[in-house]
């Protein structure tokens, strides 16, 4: 619109010494004023200056004013955006905090968790190691001692056979168990 106001006038200012020219005849200078040109001018001045008035500078206002205010409704909806999302931001890198932190903690947790089993499995594994030694202790004894009983019947049998052997007569064999007995466990006792 300010294109078309300024090309009126230019035309406006080129035509009226046109017209002048034309009505006299004569050849005026620009420095002489002329007063039906004048005239003339102001005439076409002031009816271009209502007509744009009219028709043109207000549709031209109001839309500049629609633009202004959609323009700070746009710039009012952009930074309450921007503040939406520094707060989701921050929300977020305090949720990331609370992972990590809970993530840490969860490791901790699985840290003294497996230290615990592995003293407790340790501690059991000596346990079930003493549990075995002892019994075969006990076992060892046990079949020690059988052993050793074992040896004594077959030293009495042996012992009796010779004693038998050299003697020649047989003498009661309860009784000649007793003696070869009693004998061989004051022999085991020294």
């Amino acid at each position: 619109m300010r294109r078309i106001a300024v090309r009126s006038l230019l035309l406006l200012a080129v035509a009226t010494p046109a017209f002048a020219e034309g009505a006299e005849g004569a050849k005026p200078s620009l420095l002489s004023p002329n007063a039906g040109v004048m005239f003339w001018t102001l005439v076409i001045f002031a009816l271009l200056f209502f007509g744009l008035a009219k028709f043109a500078y207000g549709p031209i206002t109001a839309a500049v004013a629609q633009r202004e205010k959609a323009l700070e409704a746009a710039i009012a909806a952009a930074k309450a955006d921007r503040d939406a999302a520094a707060a989701l931001l921050e929300e977020h890198r305090k949720q990331i905090e609370a992972a990590r932190g809970e993530a840490q903690r969860l490791i901790a947790e699985g840290r003294s968790t497996a230290e615990s089993m592995k003293a407790g499995m340790l501690e059991e594994t000596r346990k079930q190691q003493g549990e075995l030694l002892e019994r075969a202790r006990r076992d060892i004894d046990t079949e020690k001692g059988k052993a050793i009983d074992e040896l004594r019947r077959e030293a009495v049998d042996l012992a009796l056979a010779g004693a038998g052997k050299v003697i020649e007569k047989n003498l009661d064999d309860a009784q000649n168990r007793k003696l070869v007995e009693a004998y061989l466990a004051s022999i085991g006792t020294r």
